[in-house]
């Protein structure tokens, strides 16, 4: 079990948390001592992470947030820095499969919501929170990512080709941030019992699965201090 105090006193932004792997990673972080800023569309997700949260101890904030409104998300920055003081971590959870399907075959406005989720709006948001995780004693930057950014995988374009650009664009501000006290990383998070995976399997995956409690230890490690990882994809 993490110690109470291992991330005391940080904040963390966590897309996504109203379910699967967000929600377990805000679990695992307030349980560290982290106050746990909630973001997601559904507001009943979200209050059910919040109730666990507090049931366990520990402080959450929800806001509520549909990602991809992009323009919405240049206030990030701001609108923390007001209402908590600053960011110390930002976890960028939220994804999207897409339809699954041959390429040209793939409606067009699918194509871009998919790369709007799974890459603009963390760029948004990291362009937003930039100044904020430079200005913490230990900034982190954590981003979900998938096997299948190195793996291509027939009808999963939209998926495969978002996620492989996350990928990239993460290892570029790692390279930027070099000399900072920030550090940038990904999570190959495996294949997960989520929501997710059932969309993509309706009929059930046949195969072995991880819960996303099985894989918050990793998104914790990145969050430390003395994290040494910058610009490297962690297989949870």
């Amino acid at each position: 079990m993490m110690k109470k105090t291992y991330l005391e006193g940080k904040k963390a932004l966590i897309t996504g948390a109203s379910r699967g792997i967000g929600a377990a990673v805000a679990a695992a972080y307030a349980a560290a001592g982290a106050h746990v800023i909630l973001a997601a569309r559904t507001v009943g997700g979200l209050e059910e992470t919040d109730d666990a949260i507090r049931k366990a101890g520990g402080a959450a904030t929800l806001m509520p947030l549909d990602i991809s409104k992009l323009d919405d998300l240049d206030r990030m920055g701001p609108t923390l820095a007001q209402s908590f003081g600053g960011l110390d971590i930002f976890v960028g959870n939220a994804g999207m499969l897409g339809t699954l399907g041959p390429l040209p075959h793939t409606d067009a406005k699918n194509w871009q919501k998919t790369w709007d989720v799974n890459l603009n709006a963390n760029f948004r948001l990291l362009r937003s929170l930039d100044p904020l995780l430079r200005a913490a004693p230990a900034g982190r930057a954590i981003f979900t990512s998938s096997g299948l950014a190195q793996k291509p995988l027939a009808y999963w374009g939209a998926y495969c080709a978002s996620k492989a650009a996350l990928e990239m664009m993460v290892k570029v501000y790692a390279a930027e941030t070099a000399n900072t006290n920030i550090r940038a990383n990904l999570v190959d998070p495996g294949i997960i019992d989520t929501a997710m995976l059932r969309e993509a399997f309706p009929g059930g995956f046949q195969g072995e699965t991880k819960t996303p409690q099985d894989v918050a230890p990793a998104y914790l490690a990145l969050a430390a201090a003395d994290c040494a990882a910058h610009g490297d994809v962690i297989a949870a």
